[in-house]
């Protein structure tokens, strides 16, 4: 679910960053794809950032310094950025690092997880959230969480593992045809060489992850973080030792789930009973 929780606020800030960047880039007489080029993102991300749809994380910022003259602008302009539509606060910091992350690792055990997500399935968990959201920041949590789904593509060499429950499937969130489609996307997304995908059975004697969900990830420095998420809030982990037992829960827990031709089959197997 992670980044789905919490208010969504003002872009304006994001929006200025964006404006900032996209008239350096122009003023040093570069397209967003040579712009793109020199600080090595994609220009979707590129774009994103300009547009103020997306929050541009450290090395971001710190390329693009180098690739339009070190003014020193783009530094300060990114030390007031505080704000991401559709994102709550406590989620933003584990979002910048996971768009840059190498390995990205998540269990979940209470719902599908946002990267994996059809829109109808997003938009039945942002319909029935208490309190009530308005149309405005459901509209915005999914251009959020959609914009978070181009990472599964958009980084080919990023490896993506996902334990999944099996009662999250079959709890049929949003009906029959949400589910249909849902398990059809979650399918398609397995096809891909960078995802894993492995489900938990509802039966299982040992479980090294009943103390909840959890998310880690690698950093192109080789750098661990783990992120725990709970009903209002998220915990950001950079503690090594506390990433190293959480390293070893999931470790066991892939031992402990299906193996992924397995998983296929048992997905292929529930969406047929629908």
């Amino acid at each position: 679910m992670a980044g789905s929780g919490g208010e969504p606020e003002s872009s304006d800030s994001l929006r200025t960053f964006g404006a900032v960047v996209q008239g350096l880039r122009e003023h040093a007489g570069l397209s967003r794809e040579e712009f793109a080029e020199q600080v090595r993102f994609s220009k979707h991300t590129v774009a994103s950032v300009e547009l103020g749809r997306r929050m541009p994380d450290a090395v971001f910022v710190e390329r693009a310094e180098e690739a339009l003259g070190m003014t020193g602008v783009l530094q300060k302009a990114a030390g007031r950025l505080e704000r991401q539509s559709g994102l709550a606060a406590w989620f933003r910091r584990w979002a910048r690092l996971e768009a840059l992350a190498i390995t990205l690792y998540t269990y979940e055990c209470r719902l599908v997880p946002g990267l994996l997500q059809t829109e109808a399935y997003a938009r039945t968990l942002f319909t029935n959230q208490l309190p009530p959201l308005t149309d405005a920041q459901i509209e915005a949590q999914w251009v959020a969480r959609a914009e978070r789904q181009r990472l599964l593509r958009e980084r080919p060499n990023t490896a993506f593992s996902f334990l999944l429950e099996e009662h999250v499937f079959r709890r049929r969130t949003g009906g029959v045809e949400v589910t249909r489609e849902l398990i059809d996307h979650v399918l398609e997304i397995a096809k891909l060489r960078n995802v894993e995908i492995q489900i938990m059975p509802t039966v299982q004697q040992t479980h090294a992850g009943l103390d909840g969900p959890m998310q880690l990830l690698e950093t192109p420095e080789n750098q661990w973080f783990a992120y725990c998420e709970g009903q209002r809030g998220g915990l950001f982990i950079p503690d090594r030792k506390e990433i190293s037992v959480l390293q070893r829960r999931y470790a066991r827990m892939r031992s402990q789930a299906l193996t992924l031709e397995d998983s296929v089959s048992l997905l292929q197997q529930m969406r047929g009973e629908l």
